[in-house]
């Protein structure tokens, strides 16, 4: 599959706001943003030399089939992902479209609201870390006797804070209450057990299990709630091959595992900057991996995949 090269660092003829751990973020107007999924990759929250082909693109477009889907179960911020329609709405984007094309979401400007909204179906990661030394989910006491990668019934509501720099921390809904009030925190808690539930009911038509998912919401200029930023794909959520699945033991995953097995093996690096290269056949792995959960869930490979259209309402 051809394909430009793959992306590090984007650099456009616009204002860069911030530089991410995979995205750039540049303004466009006051009201608007694109928002460019590099290739880039992080593991152990350390951003790796070497760029994954087609990463970015994988994580911009199957947020786009996402979102087009849950149209009709919230508002969100997308409004373009086509390259020819976010043109011809800026047209002096055009002389840059090789680097950001089928890797960009022009977006509404919004206010992020700061805490990471997370869904867990199933036991596993920190959650099941926690749980195994203490029985509980930051600090609260869950049912006795799970397993890990158990399913949970029902899924839980599993707030964090949003880290600048290193691990988000898991906290209680009731901090959740206490930082941006009740009614706040109950639309947040109920729109992303929504956005959950929809998501593992498709995953699951594709023969994939959605574990769990992390969501981000933003206030536009005029005060409404949006579903902002990655939704539903490889980078937020843990996506695992039904036909592998057993309860007791870690899971293959549909994302970036390649990379963490390799760097489980390297001797001396204790997880921490600078990352070692990495050699050429994981590179390989990681990009089939993001490919193959593409092609699975939208059942379209991603070099013929026609990105949808937003109405002007999105």
């Amino acid at each position: 599959m051809s394909s430009p090269a793959p992306v590090l660092e984007s650099r456009l003829d616009l204002r860069l706001l911030h530089r991410g751990k995979v995205r750039d973020v540049y303004e466009v107007d006051s009201e608007t943003l694109l928002m460019v999924a590099s290739d880039r990759v992080s593991a152990f929250d350390v951003i790796l030399p070497q760029a994954i082909p087609f990463k970015g693109e994988v994580l911009t477009l199957i947020t786009a089939w996402w979102l087009k889907q849950l149209e009709r179960v919230l508002p969100h911020h997308l409004l373009a992902v086509d390259p020819d329609v976010i043109v011809e709405r800026h047209p002096d984007l055009s002389a840059s479209r090789d680097v950001w094309a089928r890797r960009a979401m022009l977006v509404r400007r919004t206010r992020p609201v700061l805490v990471e909204c997370v869904v867990r179906g199933y036991i596993t990661g920190s959650a099941w870390k926690e749980y195994a030394k203490t029985g509980t989910l930051a600090g609260e006491a869950l049912a006795k006797g799970l397993a890990e990668s158990q399913k949970l019934e029902p899924p839980i509501f599993s707030p964090a804070t949003k880290a600048q720099t290193g691990h988000d921390e898991n906290i209680t809904f009731g901090e959740v209450q206490k930082l941006l009030g009740h009614e706040l925190a109950g639309r947040l808690r109920d729109l992303t057990l929504r956005v959950y539930e929809y998501g593992r009911d498709v995953a699951n038509g594709h023969g994939i299990i959605l574990a769990d998912t992390k969501l981000e919401f933003g206030h536009d200029s005029s005060g409404a709630l949006l579903l902002i930023d990655e939704v539903l794909t490889p980078d937020s959520s843990r996506f695992w091959p039904k036909e592998s699945y057993a309860v007791g033991r870690g899971q293959p995953s549909l994302d970036k595992q390649p990379i963490r097995d390799w760097l489980d093996t390297v001797p001396g690096w204790n997880k921490t900057p600078p990352a070692p290269d990495l050699p050429p056949a994981v590179v390989q792995a990681t990009s089939e991996r993001y490919q193959d959960v593409f092609r699975r869930l939208t059942g379209t490979k991603l070099s013929s995949y026609q990105p949808p259209h937003f109405g002007p309402g999105a």
